[in-house]
This record gives C-alpha cells, structure tokens and sequence, in this order.
C-alpha cells in the first residue's frame, strides 16, 4: 500500500505461457464484474504487531472505488490473529493452538470493526463471514453459504471473510487463506481471484539468488512448471508462501476463475488492475467452469481416504468416462463411511480424481478386486455396483489424459 513501485528492468521468463514483455496483455481483473480479493497479514499490519488502520482505510477506499464502478468484491482478509495478539498484551506469537485460537477470537472483533468503520465512509456495509473446511465439505452448508454470498453481494454490501480459527483444530499457519480465497471464488463464482502479497509476482527462480530469474507475467493456472518455480521463490509469508498462492490459482481455475498474484505495496493496486494495468503475474483459466456439483467435490482440501486403481481402472475414468468398480481397486486406504469424498490414484501414486464412495472402508477392502456380481455374496447386500458412480466423481485430470502430471497431495486424511 505504501512505497515506491519498482521501475528497474527486468527480464521475462518465455515459459511457462508467459506474454512479450514489449506487448504486455490487459490485465484480466479489466472486465471481471465478480472479484475475490485476498490480502495477507504483512498487508493489514505492523510486521504483526497489530492492525494498520492507515492500510485498513485504504483497502476501503479501493474497494468502494471498484463497488462504485458496479462490481462486486468479496474481501478475504487475515490480520485477526495480530490483532488479537496486540489485544491480549502478548510480546510473541504463541505457539499453541488453544491459544492461537483464543488471539483469533479477540481479534476478530477488531478486525470486523476496523472494516466497519474504514467502509462506512463510503456509506458501505460489511458483513464478517468466518469458514471452515467442514462448512463447504458439507454440501447443504456449502450451499447455504453460497446463497448467503451471493445475497449480501446483490444487497450491495461487503462479505469480509476469514477461517474460524477460532474452532478449527489444524495447524494455524500463515498462507490458509490463499486457499480459503479460491474456495470462495468457486463458491460465488466469481471471475478473478486477486491474491495479494508482498511480492511482485511469480519469478522463475528466487531473484535474490538467481541472476538469471526472470518473472513470469502470465502463464496458464495448473500450469506444472509453476509449482517448479514456485518452490524456490522466497517470501517474507516464510518458504512455501508462493506455492500455495500457485495451488490456490489452479483450484480457482476449476470455476473459470483467473488469478491475479500482485503486490500489496503497490500504490492502488486494485484500481489500476481493474483499469486494465498488468500488474503482477496473471495466471488464466484454461478450461470452462466445472458443473456444481463436481466443484463442490474438487473443493474438497481434507480427504477422508484414498483408492489405489490399477491401469485398467484408471483407463475407464480417464478416456472413458466410466464408473470406477470394485474390481479395479488394488487397495483401500484411510477411514471412511458410505458417502464420503475419496481420492482415486493411479499406480504410481498421482491423485486423478475424488468422488463420493458408495461403501465404507471395511466393506470396501472386502470387495476390492472383485467382480460387481461377487458384492452380495462377500457383504450380504449390495448397495450399488459401483464403488464410486460416474455421477458422483470429479476428474483431477483432463479427459484422455492418461500421462498426465501428477495432483499434489491436499492435507492428509486420517
């Protein structure tokens, strides 16, 4: 929000879909009427210490700017954990989940209120909005909370929204909500993502130790290359920060959302992309939306198990298009109940596609490499003959793409 914009030369990289460096493309924020935007917590506060109301303000500001040209943006903003730490009189961050939990909790209160007041300026409502993994794995939850989105988007008012660390028993750590900002994008279907971070983009290689780095204006999402150049690109969001803005960019995609991974130091950074400027890294979607349902599957970030199919198996959904039977799984693993998302792995292990299993675990393990016709005589009934129905599974890869580069495991299942 504050400084200078860099204006030295640089080069850019000519892989990964990047564009000319002399003929810059428009920036895809230019016509997007529905937009996403995530800002990290070096954006909101003072290195953690509390929230920048100064910065607060002028993230208002821009947004109203966009709202006033008749779009709507959805706010997804960290910072409640600094807050809370500054309220509780705490010197360091602590390291315990309960108490992490308990900083979140104080500090939504000042995160929702500085909101409140940074927006009322412009005559604009907030709404708080907090998430958890459980509320879109849930398919009635999910859907009420889609509908509860796009409401408050039509009463013209702004859902400020962050993961209930309150409640939640993961791992709090910085970079979860560049992912909770691609579920929401799929959520509203929304037409850009805009991840915003305190660095310039994506660059082929960390600038500071690779002269030869070069950054990468635009590329297409779910594009492998970029998870390469992600995995060596520092962050002061700590290792790892970029990647996870790269995995958030290809989730999105599934909705027909592009991404847009831009600095928050930049002067009115949201107005300037909006206005067309190219800045940052733009990363496209491929592909058109996937059917609700099937997002809602692909959405899923905890799996409650996993399904190892053998060649044959794997042959049949991917050029297919077939259901996955009993016979073509060569091993059953994790816990799971009837009906719950599974991922579905090929022999070496890649993760092409996830659905709902139409039995649970133990009986799963019973029927594996068997015939549809041997279910009943193994488990005393028969339920459906197949494990997971066409209808009920989403493909992680494209159709016909039986070599196609391997999924990156979401968090593990129990």
């Amino acid at each position: 929000m504050s400084g200078k914009a860099r204006h030295h030369r640089e080069r850019v990289a000519p892989r990964a879909g990047a564009v000319n460096p002399g003929t810059p493309t428009p920036s895809v924020v230019a016509d997007a009427q529905r937009l996403v935007v995530k800002v990290g917590s070096s954006l909101v506060t003072n290195d953690g210490r509390g929230l920048d109301h100064d910065a607060v303000a002028q993230w208002a500001e821009q947004i109203a700017a966009l709202r006033r040209a008749g779009r709507e943006v959805v706010l997804v903003s960290s910072g409640a954990i600094a807050e809370g730490i500054k309220r509780l009189g705490w010197r360091t961050r602590p390291r315990a989940i309960h108490e992490l939990q308990a900083a979140a909790a104080v500090g939504q209160m000042g995160l929702a209120q500085a909101y409140e007041v940074a927006f009322a300026k412009y005559e604009l409502h907030t709404a708080q909005i907090l998430l958890t993994h459980e509320d879109l794995a849930d398919r009635r939850r999910y859907l009420n909370a889609r509908t509860t989105l796009r409401t408050l988007l039509t009463l013209g008012v702004i859902p400020i929204i962050n993961e209930n660390d309150t409640v939640t028993t993961d791992e709090i750590k910085v970079g979860d909500n560049d992912t909770l900002g691609s579920l929401v994008a799929n959520l509203i279907e929304a037409d850009v993502l805009v991840l915003l971070t305190d660095q310039r983009g994506l660059y082929s290689a960390d600038p500071r130790k690779d002269p030869n780095a070069t950054f990468v204006q635009q590329a297409r999402a779910g594009d492998p290359a970029l998870e390469a150049m992600a995995g060596g690109v520092g962050s002061a969001l700590g290792k790892g920060g970029m990647l996870t803005k790269i995995l958030a960019a290809r989730r999105a995609a599934r909705s027909g959302a592009s991404t847009v991974i831009a600095s928050g130091r930049e002067p009115r950074v949201l107005t300037r992309l909006a206005a067309g400027e190219a800045l940052g890294t733009h990363l496209v979607a491929p592909t058109a939306s996937l059917a609700a349902r099937k997002q809602w599957l692909a959405d899923h970030v905890q799996l409650a198990g996993r399904l190892r199919l053998d060649a044959g198996a794997v042959r049949a959904l991917i050029a297919e298009g077939k259901s996955l039977l009993p016979i073509g799984v060569t091993a059953v693993e994790g816990s799971f109940e009837r009906g719950e998302v599974v991922g579905c792995h090929d022999p070496e292990g890649r993760e092409i596609a996830r659905g709902l299993v139409n039995y649970g675990a133990l009986d799963a393990t019973r029927i594996a490499r068997k015939p549809s016709t041997e279910i009943e005589s193994t488990l005393g009934y028969v339920i459906e003959p197949e494990l997971i129905h066409r209808d009920n599974l989403v493909l992680l890869v494209a159709t016909g793409d039986a070599a196609a580069e391997p999924r990156r495991p979401e968090k593990p299942y129990p």
